[in-house]
């Protein structure tokens, strides 16, 4: 069945995601070798081959045919230098510091806040901080002929260091953008070729920054389940959740290895039950280019000036046609912000310019109310 004859959280079915889930794992032509039905690409061969844009077209078709129909996921072993990793890591350890000094609560997607550690917008702050180890890290062309191949050119890196430490606990397992950020309701209400269409505009990846042994809980992926195009109103299913604890693999890592995946692969982090493996990994969030709308709005102002008129005459509007105004003028996704400043302390994401508008209309606020909720929201979106 495709998404195309029913579509709804009805519609789920375990047995049709086993069928896409269940099967061998085949080994890609340039791949080292396939582990737990995942192919383990060596960094340093396949820098040999892309030497030239043709062979280098080759190879990112390869990769992008693992991440859409294949896997969904591959490892890029030995993908950075030791030397790099480690300088970048006493960075983001002395920012980690910084935090626990301040005093900040800095959140989770899907973990306890204040369980692991987390550094939010880290590619910024170590521009800032140090660009020379920038400079060294960025330059990685795994991380680059890993992007291309999903995304092509001019894609946008967005990254977060996750500390989980020893007696961390495993998360739920579950899909990213974006539709993955969403509740089930939220993302019933997306048609389906959305569905299809989120996991394209995203990948994700994760640097090691040290070794990964299975007792420090690298993250478990059930392979192949991208493929199941229902699988963003499945994945809080009690069933597919049984399944995926049942199924998922969970390899280890070494430090300098970058592991990619598809952001519609159901994964969840491991439990740390080590006594002293901090395991660090810099999370990458991939970002197509073509995400964006053609002209700059200032959709600050634009709320501003239309909830005045908007409030007064709310009242002889039907729900629907106050709701499309707010679209009109407000921004209904929660991201990008900063997220030191605006964390998902309440859910898996704070609340967008179009929440607050409309939770504004709905308490009947007055309009200098809502420019002060306004211009709150600037200034936790503000980049630091």
């Amino acid at each position: 069945m495709t998404m195309t004859d029913v579509f709804g959280r009805e519609a789920c079915d375990l047995g049709e995601f086993r069928a896409l889930v269940e099967v061998e794992g085949e080994r890609p032509p340039h791949a080292r070798h396939v582990r737990q039905r995942v192919p383990v690409y060596d960094a340093a061969s396949l820098a040999g081959l892309v030497g030239d844009r043709t062979s280098r077209r080759v190879i990112r078709d390869e990769l992008a045919g693992v991440l859409g129909t294949g896997a969904g996921i591959f490892v890029l072993a030995g993908a950075f230098e030791h030397a790099v990793v480690d300088r970048a890591t006493a960075v983001f350890e002395a920012m980690i510091a910084q935090q626990h000094e301040e005093g900040r609560a800095v959140g989770d997607h899907y973990a306890k806040p204040g369980a692991n550690d987390r550094v939010w917008n880290a590619i910024e702050k170590l521009a800032l901080r140090d660009p020379d180890v920038f400079v060294d890290y960025y330059a990685n062309d795994m991380v680059a002929l890993a992007a291309e191949s999903w995304l092509g050119p001019g894609y946008q890196i967005s990254s977060q260091i996750n500390v989980v430490n020893p007696g961390g606990e495993a998360q739920q397992p579950h899909r990213d953008f974006h539709l993955g950020f969403m509740t089930d309701d939220e993302a019933a209400d997306f048609p389906a070729h959305a569905h299809r269409l989120s996991p394209m505009l995203t990948l994700q990846g994760a640097v090691a920054h040290c070794d990964m042994p299975v007792e420090s809980g690298p993250t478990m992926y059930l392979p192949y389940s991208q493929r199941y195009e229902l699988g963003y109103l499945a994945w809080r299913r009690p069933d597919f959740v049984a399944y995926f604890d049942e199924h998922r693999t969970q390899l280890p890592v070494h430090k300098g290895d970058v592991v990619v995946f598809n952001p519609a692969l159901f994964h969840a982090a491991g439990s740390n039950v080590t006594s002293d493996v901090k395991r660090m990994a810099n999370l990458l969030q991939i970002s197509s280019p073509m995400g964006r709308a053609m002209e700059t709005m200032d959709r600050i102002t634009m709320s501003r000036t239309v909830y005045p008129v908007l409030r007064q005459r709310r009242r002889g509007m039907s729900e629907r046609a106050v709701a499309n105004v707010v679209v009109a003028a407000a921004d209904g996704y929660a991201f990008p912000t900063n997220l030191d400043n605006d964390p998902p302390l309440d859910g898996l994401t704070p609340p967008s310019h179009a929440a607050i508008m409309t939770d504004a209309l709905e308490r009947d606020l007055e309009p200098a109310e809502f420019d002060g909720l306004v211009a709150a929201l600037v200034e936790r979106r503000r980049s630091a």
